[in-house]
């Protein structure tokens, strides 16, 4: 494969073709900020904050866009800045970032103005339907990493999928099943993947509710096994 020399914030760099401007700019050592892009899953370019100048009609979000010879990147422009300070500060206009610290981050890195823009809100119900994890889409951005790796990248599962249309898309299950009727096996790798507290251990949810460890013992088992030993005893 042939080598391809490209700039980034005017430094030369050569890699692979075929090689993300991302993936460049970490050669580099070049930080261009991402939120859905994660290195174990395929990129997809849905939140364009890696967005970056090419000298392109349009900004390109470099997790997707492969180098070109002699392209010239720019990661850090004033228009880039603003349009990275745009998205986030859209998403926090629209879901709770409260436990999501890398956007956190980001938000106070790009002097994003939190309230900035009014209206709607994504609002979900909590799913709390399985011994195993909580489901709040009130905390997802829809960065399509769970259903990734229950998917193509990893699991091979399909529970997870997107639902709804435009502001109302959210991730959902087929027909809006209860996750113990969906063709999940409870692997915990979308939970692990999730960068927003929107998929959540369930033991880990009750104990920043104050349950006491005991309790949450029995409160995450299943069937017959979820019946505290007094009440067994209560029936003999």
């Amino acid at each position: 494969m042939s080598d391809v020399t490209l700039t980034i914030d005017g430094i030369e760099v050569t890699v692979p073709a075929g090689t993300t401007i991302y993936d460049a700019a970490r050669l580099a050592g070049i930080d261009i900020p991402v939120v859905c892009y994660h290195p174990h899953l395929t990129a997809n370019g849905l939140c364009r904050v890696c967005s970056v100048d090419t000298g392109g009609r349009v900004f390109a979000a470099a997790c997707v866009t492969a180098v070109s010879p002699g392209m010239e990147v720019k990661t850090q422009t004033d228009s880039v800045c603003s349009a990275r300070r745009t998205i986030l500060e859209m998403l926090d206009a629209t879901v709770d970032l409260s436990e999501s610290p890398e956007v956190l981050e980001l938000l106070e890195r790009y002097d994003a103005q939190r309230g900035r823009f009014e209206g709607a809100r994504r609002e979900s119900p909590v799913h709390d339907d399985n011994p195993f994890y909580i489901r709040d889409y009130n905390k997802c951005i829809n960065c399509w990493r769970c259903v990734q790796v229950c998917g193509t990248d990893a699991q091979y599962t399909f529970a997870l999928s997107f639902d709804g249309r435009g502001f109302h898309t959210t991730i959902g299950t087929f027909m809006g099943e209860d996750m113990p009727d969906t063709t999940c096996v409870f692997c915990g790798q979308c939970v692990g993947v999730c960068p927003t507290g929107a998929l959540k251990p369930k033991r880990q949810a009750l104990l920043e509710q104050g349950m006491d460890p005991d309790e949450i013992f029995f409160a995450t088992r299943r069937g017959r096994r979820n019946r505290r030993p007094e009440a067994q005893a209560d029936g003999d």
